[in-house]
C-alpha cells in the first residue's frame, strides 16, 4: 500500500469542481478524472498525457483507501480512474463498484510481469478489474552497525539486547502481520485464538519499541536513532540512498507484498479514456520516470529493464523475485467484524 515518500512536493491543479458534475450528460468528454495517492505519479507524465491523446486530466488526490473508499460509494464525484490498494480493491469488487477493464484498449498490459497477475489474483481473482501500478513488501530495516548480523527472523524484535531502538509501525494490519507471521499463521487469519495469540506477542515486546510510528521509521534510521525498524520496501530504497549503513530485509517467516493497482469505477463517465490513461501509465518509459519520481517499485518489467542503475536495478528490494519467498500474502478485506476484531484487539495492545 501507498505510504508517504519523501520527494519534491508534486504541484497539481485538483479541479473539484468539475467532479460533481463531470459525469452528469454521460459518454466521454474530453477529459480523465484520476483519484490518486498524493505524490504518488510523476506530474510531468501527465502533461505528456495531455500532449500526446488530447485528453485532459483532472486529478484529484487521497490520504488513504478508508478516505476513498466511501466518497466512491456514496458517488459524491464520478471519477475515471482510482489507485487502490489490493484488500480495498477486493471491497469494492465485492460491492459491485469497478467496471470489468477492456484490456483490448491497453496493448501495453504486455509490460506487466506475470508475478504481479499472480499475486494480485489474492483480490481479484480474475485480474478482470485492477492493473498493477506500484507494488512492494514489508520487511526490517536494520543498521548494519548497530546490529549482530545478518537478520533473517521477524524475532529479532523481541531481542532484549535492542529495548529502545526498536520501531513499530503503528498500524493495526502491518503490526499484527508482523506477530502472527512470526507465530507462523495467516496475516488474514479471524481464528481468534491466534489472533489472542499475536496480541500477546506484541504486548510481550511492548516494553522493547522505542515508538510506533510511521513515516518517522525513515527518517529515524537515516539518522542512526534506532537500530531497527518496520518499513515498506519503497522506503527502504530512499532509505540506503541516505545512510549505506543500512540493510533491508524480507523475514523468513513470510510477510504482506501489497499492490496498489489502477481500477475503473462503475460509474465511470470516461471509460475508454480511463482506460487510455491505464494504457498511458503502462508504456514502460511512463513507468520508468513514475519509478524513479515516487521510488516505489513498479511491476512494469519493460521499465525495469530501462533502469541505468545497475544496483537499482538488480536490487532485492526493489525487485524481488517473490518466487524464492514462502509465506507471503497480500491483505483482504475482512468484512466490517472482521475490522472491529483487530481494532479492539490494538486497542489493548496500545492500552496495556
Amino acid at each position: 500500500m501507498k505510504k508517504i515518500v519523501c520527494s519534491v512536493l508534486m504541484v497539481c491543479t485538483v479541479l473539484s469542481s468539475l467532479l460533481t458534475g463531470c459525469g452528469s450528460s454521460g459518454g466521454e468528454n474530453g477529459e480523465v478524472v484520476v483519484y490518486n495517492w498524493g505524490e504518488y505519479i510523476d506530474p510531468e507524465t501527465i502533461s505528456l498525457f495531455e500532449e500526446e491523446t488530447g485528453i485532459k486530466v483532472v486529478y484529484d488526490e487521497f490520504e488513504t483507501n478508508e478516505i476513498m473508499y466511501p466518497k466512491v460509494e456514496a458517488g459524491a464525484a464520478a471519477y475515471d480512474v482510482i489507485c487502490p490498494s489490493d484488500y480495498m480493491i477486493q471491497k469494492m469488487i465485492d460491492n459491485d463498484l469497478l467496471a470489468e477493464i477492456n484490456f483490448d484498449n491497453i496493448p501495453n498490459i504486455k509490460n506487466i510481469g506475470q508475478q504481479y497477475f499472480d499475486q494480485s489474483k489474492e483480490f481479484d481473482p480474475e485480474n478482470k478489474y485492477s492493473v498493477p501500478y506500484c507494488f512492494g513488501t514489508v520487511g526490517i530495516l536494520y543498521n548494519k552497525t548497530m546490529v549482530d548480523g545478518p537478520i533473517d527472523s521477524w524475532s529479532v524484535l523481541w531481542d532484549e539486547k535492542y529495548a529502545d531502538n526498536i520501531l513499530m509501525q503503528d498500524s493495526v494490519r502491518d503490526a499484527f502481520m508482523v506477530a502472527l507471521k512470526l507465530n507462523n499463521y495467516s496475516m488474514n487469519t479471524l481464528n481468534e485464538s491466534e489472533l489472542q495469540t499475536a496480541k500477546n506477542t506484541l504486548i510481550e515486546q511492548k516494553p522493547l519499541v522505542q515508538a510506533y510510528v510511521i513515516d518517522q521509521v525513515r527518517d529515524k534510521m537515516i539518522g542512526g536513532e534506532a537500530a531497527l525498524g518496520v518499513i515498506y520496501s519503497g522506503e527502504a530504497i530512499y532509505t540506503q540512498r541516505e545512510n549505506p549503513d543500512l540493510e533491508y530485509v524480507i523475514p523468513k517467516e513470510g510477510t504482506n507484498v501489497w499492490i496498489d493497482s489502477w481500477v475503473i469505477p462503475k460509474n465511470a463517465p470516461n471509460k475508454e479514456n480511463a482506460e487510455a490513461f491505464i494504457n498511458f501509465m503502462c508504456r514502460e518509459d511512463i513507468a520508468l520516470m513514475n519509478f524513479e519520481y515516487i521510488t516505489y517499485s513498479t511491476p512494469n518489467t519493460a521499465a525495469q529493464a530501462l533502469i541505468e542503475d545497475e544496483d537499482i536495478r538488480n536490487s532485492k528490494i526493489a525487485f524481488p523475485d517473490l518466487s524464492l519467498y514462502e509465506n507471503l500474502e497480500t491483505f483482504k478485506y475482512l468484512g466490517a467484524e472482521g475490522d472491529e476484531l483487530y481494532n479492539e484487539l490494538w486497542k489493548e495492545v496500545k492500552s496495556d
